[in-house]
């Protein structure tokens, strides 16, 4: 009799099991979906955002970014969420936070890691529904995220 280990030792080893696993890549639609999907179909408007990244970034592993929204942080008028998206790492989402009006200030800093020369979105959610976005053109010397050439 032959056991379940043994009969998937044979199919790999007569090459019958094979997997494709590719990583997943941001394309612009899929970004465009993903900053819908966060906003629930509202289109952000431009502008209340700033969006602090340099645009030359010798190297993608720790891009410093920071994110500030136009909001007097009150109980009635305050940032909900900031995020940030991009077209060609291989997730869409880079980072999303919730806020509320004790934050005090509608700032968010982090590092993030880019994988090549792309574009870059910052959106602001407010409560009261309204949605503001700031978009960013970066070039990465170096590219982080990914394996081999960068699409």
């Amino acid at each position: 009799m032959t056991t379940p280990n043994v009969r998937r030792r044979r199919l790999i080893a007569a090459g019958t099991l094979s997997v494709l696993v590719r990583p997943a890549a941001a394309t612009p639609e899929r970004m465009a979906q993903a900053i819908a999907a966060y906003t629930g179909d509202v289109a952000p408007k431009t502008g209340r955002v700033t969006f602090e990244i340099a645009q030359l970034i010798d190297n993608g592993n720790a891009v410093p970014v920071t994110i500030r929204v136009d909001s007097p942080m009150t109980a009635t008028d305050h940032v909900t969420g900031i995020a940030l998206f991009n077209e060609k790492n291989p997730e869409a989402d880079v980072i999303r936070c919730t806020l509320g009006p004790r934050a005090g200030k509608a700032e968010v800093s982090t590092r993030i890691r880019l994988a090549t020369s792309q574009r870059l979105t910052a959106v602001a959610k407010l409560s009261d529904g309204s949605c503001w976005q700031q978009t960013a053109d970066v070039i990465v010397t170096l590219a982080a995220c990914i394996e081999g050439e960068a699409p």
